[in-house]
């Protein structure tokens, strides 16, 4: 059984920063890419950022130059440090990454989101 338990949500006021991380656990025998993911009330779920096993990033274009995606391979861990906060910032965060369960298989899993509010 494999879980991914995000953290670090909460409320901030705009310009503020904060870290979201997201722990990995369970059954595995390594982890491919890592992604933050948002989903804001009324709107689809959008991708934010990601980072490749090879520790490449990409980012939408609403975050660059105030997000960044990291990864600590030997916590099973992916942060996101978000700074210079939007109101239009705020949503449910999900993490999301390409595990592998096995020696040949992958599967995608998602954490449960943990919420951030921009707001004054």
């Amino acid at each position: 059984q494999v879980q991914l338990v995000e953290s670090g949500g909460g409320l901030v006021q705009p310009g503020g920063s904060l870290r979201l991380s997201c722990a990995a656990s369970g059954a595995i025998f390594g982890i491919g890419a890592m992604a933050w993911h948002r989903q804001a009330p009324g709107k689809q779920r959008e991708l934010v950022a990601i980072v490749t096993g090879s520790t490449t990033t990409n980012y939408a274009d609403s975050v660059k130059g105030r997000f960044s995606i990291s990864r600590d391979n030997s916590k099973n861990t992916v942060y996101l440090q978000m700074s210079s906060l939007k109101p239009e910032d705020t949503a449910v965060y999900y993490c999301r990454a390409d595990i592998w369960v096995g020696a040949t298989k992958i599967q995608g899993y998602w954490g449960q989101g943990t919420q951030v509010t921009v707001s004054s």
